[in-house]
């Protein structure tokens, strides 16, 4: 699903105005470090899996939730990398506007199994596993941006999620 129901219903009573959101992005890896991409159907490019919490759902569990949606893998966060808040509104094609607090997850696959993901829905055209030093192009700016979150989390080792302190 696209856009969720309680966006549309949103939508309606509001149009174009801008929306605060609260999303979530899967850094989701396997066993042989290969992380989880999908190629985005609305603009080409390869990203983690992203998504919106429905109202009353935890981030963690969106996090799950989106995955299995939109690759078939079954993952488990295990640790929050980072809560962001976009830096810019953002506008869609049909004039829908709106920004987003992120919540990084890492996640990896239940039970450390490998799974081969499939598109399981219409957000994605393709979605695969790939290692850290062939990833493919074009990677959607957010997610290049996401990574180096995890990057900056793994090299401080102090399992404390990243926040921006300043204004």
């Amino acid at each position: 699903m696209a856009t969720p129901e309680f966006i549309l219903d949103l939508r309606r009573r509001i149009g174009h105005d801008p929306l605060w959101l609260i999303g979530v992005s899967a850094y989701v890896e396997d066993s042989d470090g290969r992380v989880l991409l999908g190629r985005r159907a609305d603009t080409g490019e390869w990203a983690m899996v992203y998504g919106i919490n429905e109202p009353g759902e935890e981030p963690a569990v969106t996090v799950v939730r989106e995955v299995k949606e939109e690759t078939g893998v079954d993952c488990v966060p295990t640790e929050l990398v980072s809560v962001k808040s976009s830096t810019r509104l953002i506008t869609y094609a049909n004039g829908d506007q709106a920004m987003y607090m992120d919540h990084l997850f890492l996640c990896t696959t239940k039970n450390g199994g490998e799974v081969e993901p499939f598109v399981g829905d219409d957000e994605s055209l393709e979605v695969g596993w790939f290692p850290l030093d062939d990833l493919p192009e074009p990677l959607a700016k957010t997610t290049v941006e996401r990574m180096g979150y995890v990057r900056e989390f793994r090299r401080r080792g102090d399992h404390r999620a990243l926040f921006s302190v300043e204004g």
